[in-house]
C-alpha cells in the first residue's frame, strides 16, 4: 500500500508541476450576427501540434506549455480565419472572451466559381499542368490571382509543372506515380466538401510531408469538422459545363460519437465553350467518423466521381481562318446529334480509412490506408486500308497544293510549283465538309448483300486508349511537440500499384468485325500478337497493345521544428525507393523477343533535405528562408521508351535532381497584408518521351525504305532552370472598400541541351537492323519553356456593403508566353539532306535562325467582373452569386506546339515560305467572355 501511495504521490506532483508550467487558454467561439456559440471550430497555436475543438455550447480549454507569443488560429469551415496574438503566463488561465466568427458565406459564393480548367482534363494538352482553380481556397493574394485571375490563361505558379507540388487527402499523397501529377478529374464536382485544406507555399514546412517544391496542399475529410448543417448550390456556365447542382449534408458528431457528411451532384453540358465538348459528370461523396473514445477515432472517407467530356483541337492559323478559333474537328453529326470521336472518360471511386490517435496533448499518430481503382480511356477513330476520316487531315486543306513539298524518289528537291486550282477546291470542299463524317465511315463498314447493306469487316473503327489502375497506399504521420519550443514531424507512405494499359475497341462503327493487325506491315510483323494472330475482334475486345505497369514505391520523411520568440527554424529529410516493371501480355510482332513477359525491374533511391529560417522583425513583419535539395526517380511514363511495343528501357535514365531557394518577407496588419518572394528553382537530369510522325529524317541506308517514320523520341538529360518574384497585397481602404494587387515576374528557360534519342519501330522489316537512332544534342539552352505566361500582374478593386452585397473587378495582364518547340528540329540531323548526308547547299545561318527561332504570343489583358447578394433568413442562408470572366471577349492563344513533322531544313523552309503551312504550329485558344451564375442555400 506505502508503494501505491508512493507511485500516485509521484503522478500528482509531475502533473502539478507539469500544470504549473503549462498556460490555459479559455473563451468561447460564437456566430457574429446570430450570437450562436459554435461546436468543433478548429484551435491552434500556429507552427505547433497543439489543437483544440470547441464544444457543442462553443466553449474550450487550450492548454499550452509554448513560452512567449503566440500565434492562435480559430478556423471553421464557412466562416473567416481569426487570427490572435496570446502571451503564455505559465501557471496561470486566460480567459480570451467571446470570439466572434464573421462568416464566409459571401466569401464561399465566388468559391463555387471554382471549375476545372479545360487544360485540366487533358492528357494530351501540352499545358496540362496549369495552377488548377478546382481545389484552390487559399487566402494569399497572390494565390488567389494565380487560381481564378490568371488560370484561365493556363498560368502555371512559378512556370512548374503540378508534379513538383504534393497533393494530399487526410495524409495521403495523392500524385499519380504514373506522371507524378494528381489526376484532377477525381475531384470534379466535390468542391463543398474539399474545402479543410492546409497550404504550404513553395519549399516551406509542412506538417505531413517532405513535400515538392511548389508546395503542398493537405485536404481534412474527418467528418466532425464540417460544420452542422445542409448546403445546396445550383450554378449555370457558358464554360465546361452548362449546368450544376449539389446538394450536402454534414451531421456534426452526435452524443454517440457517430459523425457523417455526404454530397451528391450532377454537372452536365450538352456542348461547352469549344464546338461539340460535350460534358457530363456526376459525384458522390460519403464520410463517416466514429469517435471510440477521447484518444481514438475512426473515419471512413470514400468517393466516385465519373466524368465524361468531348476533347477540342488545337488547330493551325489555316483552320482557324478558314472556320474560327472556336472550331473543333473532333465531332461531326450522327443521326441530328454532335457525336465527338475524342472522349475523355474517367471512373476512379477511392475508399480510404483513417486512424486518429491523439497519444497525450503534445503526440498525435494519425494513419491510413486507401485503395483506388477504376478506368481512364481516351477514345479516338482507328482505320485500315481507308482515308483518314480527320477533316483537318493535310492532304484535305488547301495548303496541300499551295505550299506542300515535292519529293523526287526519295530525295527532296526543294522544287515545287504551286497549284492554286486545286487548292481552291480543298478550300471548298472543307468548308463544306469540316465536321467528322460518321455517316461515310458507316457506310464504308458494310456491303451489298442478298438482302441489301450488310455488316462486312470494318475499315473505320472506335476506339479508346485504356489504363485501368489498382492502387493500395498506406501511410502513417506522427506530430509531437519534445519540449516547448521542438517538435518533430514524421511519417512514412507505401503505395502499389498494377496499371493495365490496352487498347479498347468501343464501337464497330455498324462493321462486323475489325482485323487485330498493323496493315503497314506483312506477315508476322503486322501482328499485334503472335500468339493469337490474324484476330478478328468486336466490341469490347482489347487489341492492338496489352500490358501491364506495376510499381512499388516508398516515401519517409522526417522533420524538427524550432520556435523561439523571435526566430523559428526546421530541418526536414526525405528517403524514397521505388520500382518500375513492365509486363507485356502481347508478343508483339516487331518485338517478338523483348514484348512478352516481365521486364527486369528498374530500381530508384532518392534523397532530399529542405531547411527554412523565419526571424519576425514584429507582430507584423517577418523574413522567412528556405531551401531545399532532393532527387526524385523519374515518373512512370518516362521510364520505358516504347510501353505500348516492348520492355525497353530508356537508355541512360537516372534519377531527376531539383534544387530550390526562396526568400519571403511578409507583412500583416488588419489593414493591409502582403507578401514579397523572390525564389530560384534549378531541375536537372528529367526525361521526357513523346510520340510523333515525321518526315525527311531517315536516308534509305538507315534500314528503312523512306525517309518518314512515325517514330517515338525520347529526350534525356534536360535541364530546366525557373528564377522569379512573387508580390501579392491586400488592403483594406476602408470598412468597405477593399483594393489587391498581385505581381509575377519570372525567367523560365530551358538549361541544357538535352539528347535526342528516335526509336523507328519500322526499321524492323529488315533483320539485324537497328531500332534506336542517337540524333545528339537538341540545341535548346535558353530557349523558353512554354505552357504559361512568364509575367502576370493583376489590379482588383471589391466593394462589400454592410447590407451583404458586393461587386468587385480586376484587371489582369499576362505576357511572355511561349509556343512547345520541336526538339528534333534543333539537333544536327536537321540540316542534313537524309537522301545522302550532306548539308542542304540552300541551308545558311541566318535562314535557319529564323525558322528555328520560338513563337512568343502576344500578351492579353483580361477583365474580369464580379458581384453578388447574400440573404440571412430565420438563421438560413441565401446566396446568389454572378461573374464575367474576359468581359472585353478577347481571342487570345494561351499556348500551342510546333508540330515535328517537318524534320529537315528544306521541307521547313519550302513550308514556311509558302505563307500557309501544311504542319505549322497547332494553337489553343482561351475562353472568350464567359459568364457563371450561382445560388447557394444554406440550410
Amino acid at each position: 500500500m506505502e508503494k501505491n501511495y508512493l507511485v500516485l504521490f509521484i503522478v500528482l506532483f509531475f502533473q502539478i508541476a507539469f500544470a504549473q508550467d503549462e498556460t490555459i487558454f479559455t473563451g468561447i467561439v460564437v456566430d457574429s450576427k446570430t450570437e450562436n456559440p459554435l461546436e468543433n471550430v478548429v484551435l491552434t497555436i500556429q507552427n505547433s501540434n497543439i489543437t483544440q475543438l470547441t464544444k457543442f455550447n462553443g466553449k474550450f480549454e487550450l492548454h499550452s506549455s509554448i513560452t512567449g507569443t503566440q500565434l492562435l488560429l480559430v478556423h471553421c469551415q464557412g466562416y473567416k480565419e481569426l487570427l490572435l496574438k496570446i502571451e503564455s503566463q505559465p501557471g496561470k488561465k486566460i480567459y480570451l472572451g467571446i470570439l466572434q466568427l464573421e462568416s464566409t458565406f459571401t466569401d464561399e459564393i465566388p468559391a463555387a466559381l471554382i471549375t476545372l480548367l479545360d487544360s485540366d482534363f487533358s492528357d494530351d494538352n501540352s499545358s496540362s499542368e496549369t495552377t488548377s482553380g478546382l481545389l484552390q481556397s487559399s487566402k494569399d493574394a497572390f494565390m488567389q490571382a494565380s487560381a481564378f485571375n490568371w488560370g484561365q490563361a493556363r498560368f502555371r505558379v512559378r512556370g512548374l509543372d503540378s508534379e513538383n507540388g504534393t497533393m494530399m487527402l487526410n495524409g495521403m499523397t495523392m500524385n499519380k506515380i504514373y506522371d507524378g501529377r494528381p489526376q484532377w478529374n477525381n475531384w470534379g464536382g466535390l468542391n463543398n466538401v474539399l474545402r479543410n485544406q492546409e497550404f504550404s507555399i513553395g519549399t516551406a514546412v509542412s506538417n505531413y510531408t517532405f513535400g515538392g517544391v511548389l508546395g503542398t496542399q493537405q485536404i481534412f475529410t474527418q467528418a466532425s469538422i464540417y460544420r452542422k448543417g445542409t448546403s445546396l448550390i445550383f450554378s449555370g456556365s457558358n464554360t465546361t459545363y452548362s449546368w450544376r447542382a449539389i446538394g450536402t449534408y454534414a451531421s456534426g458528431m452526435n452524443a454517440s460519437g457517430w459523425a457523417y457528411v455526404v454530397s451528391a451532384g450532377k454537372r452536365w453540358a450538352d456542348e461547352g465553350y469549344f464546338e461539340g465538348t460535350n460534358f457530363n459528370a456526376d459525384s458522390f461523396f460519403l464520410s463517416v467518423e466514429k469517435k471510440l473514445n477521447a484518444k481514438h477515432s475512426l473515419n471512413f472517407t470514400g468517393f466516385y466521381t465519373p466524368n465524361s467530356r468531348g476533347k477540342n483541337a488545337a488547330n493551325t492559323n489555316e483552320v482557324v481562318q478558314l472556320k474560327d478559333e472556336k472550331y473543333n474537328p473532333y465531332w461531326g453529326f450522327q443521326n441530328g446529334e454532335k457525336r465527338n470521336a475524342r472522349v475523355k472518360n474517367v471512373e476512379e471511386p477511392l475508399l480510404m480509412l483513417n486512424h486518429y490517435f491523439k497519444i497525450d496533448e503534445q503526440t498525435k499518430l494519425n494513419s491510413g490506408v486507401m485503395y483506388q481503382f477504376g478506368k481512364v480511356g481516351n477514345s479516338t477513330i482507328d482505320y485500315q486500308n481507308a482515308d483518314s476520316p480527320d477533316p483537318v487531315y493535310y492532304r484535305k486543306m488547301p495548303s496541300y497544293f499551295s505550299s506542300l513539298y515535292a519529293k523526287d524518289n526519295g530525295e527532296f528537291s526543294g522544287e515545287f510549283t504551286p497549284d492554286y486550282d486545286n487548292a481552291a477546291k480543298n478550300k471548298l470542299a472543307f468548308l463544306a465538309n469540316s465536321q467528322i463524317d460518321w455517316n461515310q465511315m458507316y457506310f464504308a463498314n458494310q456491303k451489298q448483300g442478298t438482302n441489301g447493306f450488310e455488316p462486312s469487316k470494318s475499315h473505320y473503327v472506335l476506339y479508346e486508349d485504356r489504363t485501368d489502375d489498382r492502387t493500395f497506399a498506406v501511410n502513417s504521420n506522427l506530430n509531437t511537440q519534445i519540449t516547448p519550443n521542438i517538435s518533430f514531424d514524421g511519417g512514412f507512405t507505401f503505395k502499389n500499384i498494377r496499371s493495365h494499359n490496352f487498347q479498347y475497341l468501343l464501337d464497330l462503327l455498324g462493321g462486323a468485325y475489325f482485323e487485330d493487325i498493323d496493315p503497314f506491315y506483312k506477315g508476322n510483323l503486322s501482328q499485334s500478337d503472335l500468339q493469337n494472330p490474324n484476330r478478328q475482334v468486336k466490341k469490347g475486345d482489347t487489341y492492338g497493345y496489352n500490358y501491364n505497369f506495376l510499381a512499388n514505391t516508398i516515401d519517409v520523411f522526417t522533420q524538427f521544428k524550432f520556435t523561439y520568440n523571435k526566430t523559428e527554424f526546421f530541418l526536414a529529410q526525405s528517403y524514397a525507393a521505388s520500382n518500375y516493371q513492365r509486363e507485356g501480355l502481347y508478343q508483339n510482332g516487331l518485338y517478338p523477343e523483348t514484348s512478352l513477359g516481365k521486364s527486369e525491374k528498374v530500381n530508384f533511391e532518392n534523397f532530399g533535405f529542405k531547411g527554412g529560417f523565419m526571424y519576425k522583425i514584429s507582430g507584423k513583419q517577418l523574413l522567412f528562408f528556405s531551401g531545399s535539395h532532393l532527387t526524385r526517380a523519374p515518373s512512370l511514363r518516362n521510364t520505358f521508351s516504347n510501353s505500348r511495343l516492348n520492355n525497353a528501357v530508356v537508355d541512360g535514365i537516372e534519377s531527376e535532381t531539383v534544387s530550390s531557394a526562396e526568400a519571403n518577407y511578409v507583412y500583416r496588419s488588419p489593414k493591409l497584408k502582403l507578401r514579397l518572394t523572390a525564389y530560384y528553382t534549378a531541375i536537372k537530369n528529367a526525361s521526357k518521351t513523346s510520340f510523333f510522325y515525321a518526315e525527311g529524317i531517315f536516308d534509305n541506308g538507315a534500314g528503312y525504305d523512306a525517309t518518314d517514320a512515325f517514330v517515338s523520341q525520347t529526350l534525356t538529360k534536360l535541364d530546366k532552370k525557373n528564377t522569379g518574384v512573387e508580390f501579392g497585397l491586400d488592403y483594406q481602404i476602408s470598412s468597405t472598400f477593399k483594393t489587391t494587387f498581385s505581381a509575377a515576374l519570372g525567367n523560365y528557360v530551358i538549361a541544357s541541351n538535352p539528347n535526342v534519342m528516335i526509336t523507328n519501330d519500322a526499321n524492323r522489316v529488315k533483320e539485324d537492323a537497328k531500332t534506336t537512332f542517337d540524333f545528339g544534342p537538341a540545341y535548346l539552352k535558353n530557349y523558353k519553356q512554354s505552357g504559361t505566361p512568364q509575367q502576370a500582374y493583376s489590379f482588383g478593386l471589391e466593394y462589400r456593403d454592410p447590407k451583404f452585397w458586393w461587386c468587385g473587378a480586376n484587371i489582369n495582364y499576362l505576357a511572355e508566353s511561349y509556343i512547345d518547340v520541336s526538339p528534333i528540329s534543333r539537333t544536327s540531323q536537321f540540316y542534313s539532306n537524309p537522301a545522302n548526308g550532306f548539308p542542304f547547299p540552300e541551308a545558311t545561318f541566318e535562314r535557319g535562325n529564323e525558322l528555328l527561332k520560338q513563337e512568343k504570343f502576344d500578351p492579353v489583358m483580361l477583365l474580369n467582373i464580379n458581384g453578388g447578394k447574400s440573404w440571412r433568413i430565420r438563421k438560413k442562408y441565401i446566396g446568389l452569386f454572378a461573374s464575367v470572366n474576359n468581359a472585353l471577349n478577347l481571342i487570345y492563344k494561351s499556348g500551342g506546339f510546333e508540330q515535328a513533322r517537318n524534320a529537315n531544313f528544306r521541307a521547313l523552309n519550302q513550308d514556311v515560305s509558302s505563307g500557309t503551312p501544311s504542319f505549322g504550329s497547332k494553337y489553343y485558344y482561351g475562353y472568350g467572355r464567359t459568364y457563371f451564375l450561382n445560388l447557394t442555400l444554406g440550410l
